[in-house]
């Protein structure tokens, strides 16, 4: 009995020890599997920190610089005077005096030129670096439009003065060839004379765009400064402007505020103003005809400009732009109601008649209004009524303010 039992036992045990086997084994393959992600996670997580540290190490030699270029000394600005043959050269400091000083072997010879606005080295004086040459805040500001959207077809019944204008402006810029077969040097300037509202500035922005200028505008009362000097150097600090924007058109309006004729009863201001006149003469002398810039000038005062700017060699060609005549009203009148939504009953013919004396801003204004009417009584188009409103509005507060403002022609 004992040994049947025994014999019955001894087969189970190796069963048992594989089952053992089995279970222990796939136990450690996920022990092993665990081991493998948590030693892929950590890899990846090595891999952040190392690429952390490169990131901190950069950023920290990053502030490293940026603290040592603000602990650098500051640098003294003056103005070479002249470049000596040895390589060094004469400069005025802002403190005064003038010094023989070296230069940094980073500084180009081509950029060292008498004139030249340079950086200086607080102890020794050595140039470190030429700087660009400084403009007036108000040159900086002056309206400087890249490209004017104004095209001659913006333009109503001014034909006889486009075709001068672009004989004297747009002709030297694009075909300079045809004055110089002919022989003859085209006019450096161009005087624009008519009363307010008759297209002066238009016309001027019309050749900036038909020749792909800049045009740069100026009124002339911005020139004239309180310290003596000032309206001077606004004044060669606007023509180099000009220069670095070639080609250009340097549009100066209201130039009777600046060129004035010169009284010899005259106080200190009107010196000033006198000053700022004569460095516009220089500036005007000593142009090329033929360049790339040119100068436009518009007023409406023409009696009371100095001779020395209309004698030949400054503004050679006055073209004068009058008040427009019906048939230019109605040319006007066409261009400005060309995007308008009109009704059939509006009659420009009949708008140009009854507008007699307006300007062509006056016309722009009219046409303004009659849309106000029609937007004020609900309707998207503007009817006859609404136009003929519109002009008494216009011109009938343009006659009252002229005769509270007395017979003064502003």
């Amino acid at each position: 009995m004992g040994c049947t039992k025994l014999e019955t036992e001894q087969p189970e045990q190796p069963s048992q020890l594989y089952e053992e086997i089995q279970r222990r084994l796939s136990v450690l393959e996920e022990r092993n599997l665990e081991l493998v992600e948590e030693a892929r996670r950590v890899e990846g997580e090595k891999r952040f920190v190392e690429g952390e540290l490169i990131r901190l190490q950069k950023e920290l030699k990053r502030l490293k610089a940026e603290l040592e270029r603000l602990k650098a000394p500051p640098l003294i600005i003056g103005q070479i005077k002249d470049v000596l043959a040895d390589g060094r050269v004469v400069v005025k400091s802002s403190t005064g005096p003038d010094f023989v000083v070296n230069t940094s072997d980073y500084v180009s010879p081509e950029l060292l030129e008498a004139g030249a606005r340079v950086a200086l080295n607080k102890q020794t004086l050595a140039v470190m670096g030429v700087l660009p040459p400084s403009l007036d805040p108000i040159v900086i500001g002056a309206e400087i439009i890249e490209k004017p959207e104004t095209m001659y077809d913006d333009i109503g019944g001014l034909q006889e003065q486009i075709v001068e204008i672009r004989e004297a402006v747009e002709d030297p810029l694009l075909r300079p060839e045809l004055y110089k077969r002919v022989g003859i040097d085209p006019p450096k300037g161009v005087l624009l004379v008519g009363p307010p509202g008759t297209g002066k500035t238009l016309l001027a922005k019309a050749v900036a765009k038909q020749t792909n200028a800049t045009f740069i505008r100026f009124v002339g009362s911005e020139l004239v400064q309180k310290y003596i000097g000032e309206g001077a150097r606004l004044v060669r600090e606007l023509f180099d402007l000009a220069r670095q924007k070639a080609p250009s058109i340097v549009f100066i309006d209201e130039l009777d505020s600046v060129g004035a004729k010169r009284l010899e009863l005259a106080t200190s201001g009107d010196r000033e103003v006198q000053r700022t006149l004569m460095q516009i003469l220089a500036e005007l002398d000593g142009f090329n005809p033929l360049g790339d810039v040119k100068i436009i000038g518009a007023t409406n005062r023409p009696d009371i400009l100095d001779e020395a700017l209309l004698r030949p060699g400054r503004f050679d060609r006055i073209i004068e732009i009058p008040i427009p005549s019906f048939d230019a009203r109605v040319e006007i009148f066409r261009i400005h109601t060309r995007r308008m939504n009109l009704d059939e009953s509006a009659n420009i013919d009949e708008l140009a008649s009854k507008a007699d004396g307006a300007t062509g801003a006056d016309i722009k204004a009219i046409c303004t209004e009659a849309g106000m009417f029609a937007i004020r009584d609900g309707r998207d188009v503007v009817a006859m009524s609404d136009l003929e409103r519109a002009i008494s509005k216009v011109l009938d507060d343009g006659d009252q303010k002229a005769l509270e403002s007395g017979p003064m022609f502003a």
